[in-house]
């Protein structure tokens, strides 16, 4: 019998292992980006047009599929609050030299009817959803902009992009966005939705980690402060989002973990943006 091959295979897996290694370091390494506004560095493996493209065909099945509000007054409110907020998250783009990214923005917003879902998000371009549940929780348009301001800074600081490549990363093996459409369509769909928080009922949900969270946090009161709504507002909405949580939390609150932390967070971020509030 040939014992040299057993040998020869081991030497070529010796070979391979640190190569294999060298190969997936460089290849999460092409991967890595710098978060907008916060110069964080994170995973972003899905180029920015394929995200796009998805989100718009997604956000359109979602409103197909929906029942959106017929409340007037409802949907006057999220639109003029969201079109501030949109507005701030502009100039805020714009005063720290990103003002190249506000093309990739197409803002909309629209009220889903649907009283059991606390719910909100804004998808990547701008694509937003605001579900009637949480109304009673916002309870004003200030408390709505606390809403708005957290979901767009988690847009505009492309969380869920890096959620999205770290799905892919984790279930997929790094496989690039358009092959896994092709491939596994269904799965890769059902991951998209869950990176982004998208829908009310969509299976399960992936929660933002805690730095991406105060980074939306800091970012969402400094777009408020901004628009010219009161950031200290936050410490409301966030103490009665906390109190509502019971054995099984909104769903707002299981995209959005709310630790204990959070709350002295904010009051650090809004001290830094009252001095935007003060300008308006």
């Amino acid at each position: 019998m040939d014992k040299r091959k057993p040998a020869n295979q081991r030497r070529q897996s010796l070979f391979f292992r640190p190569f294999t290694i060298i190969f997936f370091a460089l290849f999460l390494l092409a991967g890595c980006a710098e978060v907008p506004l916060t110069q964080r560095k994170s995973l972003h493996l899905v180029p920015e047009g394929q995200v796009l493209s998805l989100s718009f065909q997604q956000y359109r099945e979602v409103l197909k599929k929906s029942k959106l509000s017929t409340d007037r007054q409802k949907v006057e409110m999220v639109r003029r609050v969201g079109r501030r907020i949109a507005r701030a998250a502009e100039a805020f783009l714009e005063d720290e030299g990103l003002g190249y990214e506000i093309d990739s923005y197409h803002w909309e917003f629209n009220l889903i009817e649907n009283d059991k879902a606390v719910n909100a998000w804004c998808m990547p371009g701008g694509k937003i959803a605001v579900y009637t549940g949480i109304l009673k929780y916002t309870k004003d348009e200030t408390g709505l902009a606390v809403v708005l301001g957290h979901e767009v800074g988690h847009a505009i600081a492309h969380h869920g992009n890096e959620r999205m490549s770290q799905a892919l990363l984790a279930n997929m093996g790094g496989m690039a966005l358009s092959v896994a459409l092709s491939k596994r369509p269904y799965e890769t769909r059902q991951l998209f939705m869950a990176a982004f928080g998208l829908g009310a009922n969509i299976g399960f949900l992936l929660p933002y980690s805690r730095v991406q969270e105060a980074e939306a946090d800091w970012i969402g009161v400094m777009l408020m402060a901004r628009a010219g709504y009161d950031p200290r507002a936050a410490l409301s909405f966030w103490n009665r989002m906390r109190k509502s949580a019971g054995k099984r939390p909104p769903e707002f609150l299981s995209t959005h973990p709310a630790p204990e932390t959070r709350i002295e967070n904010l009051k650090e971020y809004i001290k830094e943006a009252m001095s935007y509030y003060q300008m308006q």
